[in-house]
């Protein structure tokens, strides 16, 4: 399992490539979230990782903790992960500072 930053997980929202999975709750999501994220919360995967076996998944939790948890698990399944360090905190930090 890899880690990216806040200033990754942008690069990745931008790209579009990538699916980014945030596993806040549905209220969390709904308040704000990374442009192109789909809600998964707490890892009740359905259909979402069918054929992404390839592909790298982007995770992401409130403050990282999560992610990296569930990332582990992916990772022993034949997924490839990449959970963000300080989570969904770190990445609004990130925005509230790059734009003032």
């Amino acid at each position: 399992m890899e880690t990216i930053s806040a200033k990754e997980l942008e690069w990745y929202a931008r790209e579009g490539k990538s699916l980014i999975i945030d596993l806040r709750s549905r209220d969390e999501f709904v308040r704000s979230h990374v442009p192109g994220a789909v809600n998964v919360p707490q890892g009740r995967f359905c259909g979402e990782l069918r054929g992404k076996e390839k592909e790298p998944i982007i995770l992401y939790c409130d403050r990282g903790a999560l992610s990296m948890a569930v990332a582990r698990d992916l990772e022993k399944r034949g997924y490839r992960t990449k959970s963000v360090v300080g989570g969904f905190l770190a990445y609004r930090g990130k925005m509230v500072s790059h734009n003032d």
